[in-house]
């Protein structure tokens, strides 16, 4: 089944990206709109302001050498090592999205800070210790293990070093289980986006908790960033998008026209964004 879903996320990746970095830019992930939801923003600033506000959230105002989990094409690599002038590693399991993060790199002039590989992140090729902060921006929900997941990236942070993750999660469960109609919705998200499952943000926790993570926080920014999928729709409608839609292929396509299911999601209450933050 790994193996699959790892050609699935591969082939989905190395057929959209380059659509999305024409229609979206080098951000491959949501925006912030207030705590509430509300703030009118540019798209691209939303999603800028996305990563400001989860390193105020986990207090993070400096660090060495950056792991960024799920990269991309390098979006919040380059932003995190601009920002703290600091080295940084990205991995992917897309090779279009590794050549392009390295592109980026150069075009920014950081290209003898940054590193990008095609990697697993259930078996990254570090060695123990040598991260002092590993930061994973909507790429958990692509995990087909999360506690191996938690586990790697415990593993390759140095002692005292900050794991900071923000991921796609369903509602809490822990009072009432998930219905019939919510599992089947998100069984929709799960094949249309290549993701195995999702968890709610108190299992998360639970699992780094075991882990070894200590000072545990975790926040619900889902009405933060639901917004962003509205924009997602209106973007999608543009003739630069549609010819570069028919461009990209079915996997592509059938993800456009399934952008519903994360809208409706997020108005239901039974997708949300999950924030975790642990120290070693």
């Amino acid at each position: 089944m790994s193996s699959n879903l790892y050609e699935r996320i591969k082939n989905f990746y190395d057929s959209s990206s380059g659509l999305w970095e024409t229609v979206w830019g080098e951000h491959m992930h949501h925006g912030y709109y207030g705590q509430d939801g509300t703030l009118k923003k540019e798209r691209r600033q939303a999603q800028v302001d996305l990563i400001g506000e989860l390193l105020q959230w986990g207090g993070i105002d400096h660090a060495e050498h950056i792991l960024d989990v799920g990269c991309g094409i390098g979006g919040s690599t380059v932003y995190l090592a601009d920002q703290f002038n600091c080295r940084g590693t990205g991995i992917s399991l897309s090779p279009v999205q590794v050549n392009r993060a390295q592109e980026r790199a150069k075009a920014t002039g950081l290209e003898d800070r940054l590193h990008f590989e095609v990697a697993n992140a259930l078996q990254m090729p570090y060695p123990d210790h040598h991260f002092d902060l590993v930061w994973s921006l909507e790429s958990g929900e692509h995990m087909p293990d999360k506690e191996k997941f938690l586990s790697e990236c415990y593993r390759v942070l140095k002692p005292g070093g900050t794991f900071l993750m923000a991921t796609w999660c369903h509602r809490p469960i822990h009072e009432h289980p998930l219905t019939g109609d919510e599992l089947k919705h998100l069984q929709a998200i799960y094949q249309v986006y290549c993701l195995p499952y999702v968890l709610s943000l108190p299992q998360y926790a639970q699992i780094a908790k075991e882990t070894g993570f200590h000072h545990l926080r975790t926040d619900d920014w889902s009405l933060a960033v639901a917004p962003f999928w509205n924009k997602v729709i209106q973007s999608a409608l543009t003739p630069a998008a549609v010819f570069g839609l028919l461009r990209c292929g079915w996997m592509t396509i059938q993800a456009a026209l399934s952008l519903r299911l994360m809208q409706k999601g997020y108005e239901r209450g039974w997708v949300r964004f999950g924030l975790l933050y642990g120290i070693k």
